[in-house]
């Protein structure tokens, strides 16, 4: 039997997914699987597909012809092409017209709009559900928002974060919250872009009200986005006891260093900072939305999105019972060692694709 041949589309390749598709590629690699990795340049500087062995195709996140052209030449001969977001969907589907190449399409996460926006955003899940042989969603809402949307197959998808690797030892872990500014007082972080959709903007609003507490928690926030001049006048005009770090390749320590993490978003999949957490024995407080309930189980505490007190109340409770943190660590480690491995997601991907090339082998 010839080797089976993929080919990887990402757009924009959020954190998530750019990492998704370069442990992806690794473990395929590793299992004689062709793997060719098509994405903008900027994206792979920041993921290496290279170093995985895989071959990377330089193609920018247009629909223009020579985008396009790129992107179909890098596709002919393909077993499987594998699109990473509606969004690298809808411009896979357009480059391989006519080739009767299989499409898989993996939803890590939901877009959010409003107006006009909001319909061409429909608009474009529609399209990319219905072009792709096989939906595979990273949480159980976005499989059932692919069915919505009119796919053809929609699974559930094994999706597992990578490891983080840092330094464990307690003198170490005292220092990096030196430098955080939390000294004799509790630490909380969050980590993401600095989109509302992650909700920021709340987090600041309970930040404000933990202020009541002695000593004040050190909030500490890891990333970089278009509200971060909004966020950081009101830091300053309210005083709240806030840091934005920026961008941080460090957020595995940031997370061990860390009393609590908190998740204040309106929507995530199978978040990846969640994960971080629970694998550190770190307790957890965030929003009951998207697939963070079905991730994290009863290891963690869930409040709803929007409410600015119950988070509050949610985070002074666990900072003052520390009973509670010990057994919320407890269960994360538990919780997270039922979680799927990296093994587990690429035989998972590897039996869709095997399923889907079989009639195109014995058509050859």
């Amino acid at each position: 039997m010839s080797q089976l041949r993929t080919v990887q589309v990402l757009g924009g390749g959020g954190a998530g997914s750019g990492a998704h598709v370069g442990s992806l590629a690794a473990g395929l690699i590793a299992r004689g699987v062709q793997v060719t990795v098509c994405a903008p340049a900027s994206v792979d500087l920041l993921h290496d597909f290279s170093a995985t062995g895989a071959r990377f195709a330089a193609v920018p996140r247009r629909g223009d012809p020579v985008s396009m052209a790129a992107l179909r030449s890098a596709c002919l001969g393909a077993d499987v092409v594998h699109a990473h977001g509606p969004h690298a969907a809808l411009r896979a589907a357009a480059a391989l017209g006519g080739l009767g190449t299989p499409l898989v399409v993996t939803w890590h996460g939901r877009g959010h709009a409003d107006g006009a926006r909001r319909r061409l955003r429909h608009l474009l899940e529609v399209r990319a559900a219905r072009a792709a042989a096989v939906v595979l969603g990273t949480s159980s809402d976005l499989v059932d928002r692919a069915r919505r949307r009119g796919a053809r197959d929609a699974r559930l998808a094994p999706v597992a974060a990578p490891v983080s690797r840092y330094p464990v030892d307690a003198a170490h872990l005292d220092k990096v919250r030196a430098e955080l500014g939390s000294v004799g007082s509790p630490l909380l972080l969050s980590a993401g872009s600095l989109m509302p959709r992650h909700g920021y903007g709340l987090l600041l609003d309970a930040a404000r009200l933990l202020g009541e507490l002695d000593p004040v928690p050190q909030v500490v926030v890891a990333g970089e986005g278009r509200e971060r001049a909004a966020l950081q006048r009101r830091v300053k005009g309210e005083r709240l006891p806030v840091r934005l770090l920026g961008a941080r390749d460090d957020i595995g320590e940031l997370v061990a260093a860390a009393d609590l993490v908190v998740i204040p978003s309106r929507w995530e999949a199978r978040s990846r900072l969640a994960q971080e957490a629970l694998r550190a024995g770190t307790p957890l407080v965030a929003t009951a939305v998207g697939g963070i309930p079905e991730l994290v189980g009863d290891a963690a505490e869930l409040v709803p999105y929007g409410d600015a007190g119950a988070l509050a109340r949610a985070v002074a409770g666990l900072l003052l019972d520390p009973d509670r943190r010990a057994l919320l660590a407890a269960e994360g480690r538990a919780q997270a060692a039922g979680w799927p491995t990296e093994e587990d997601t690429i035989t998972h991907v590897l039996s869709v694709y095997d399923e889907l090339a079989q009639p195109l082998t014995r058509a050859r």
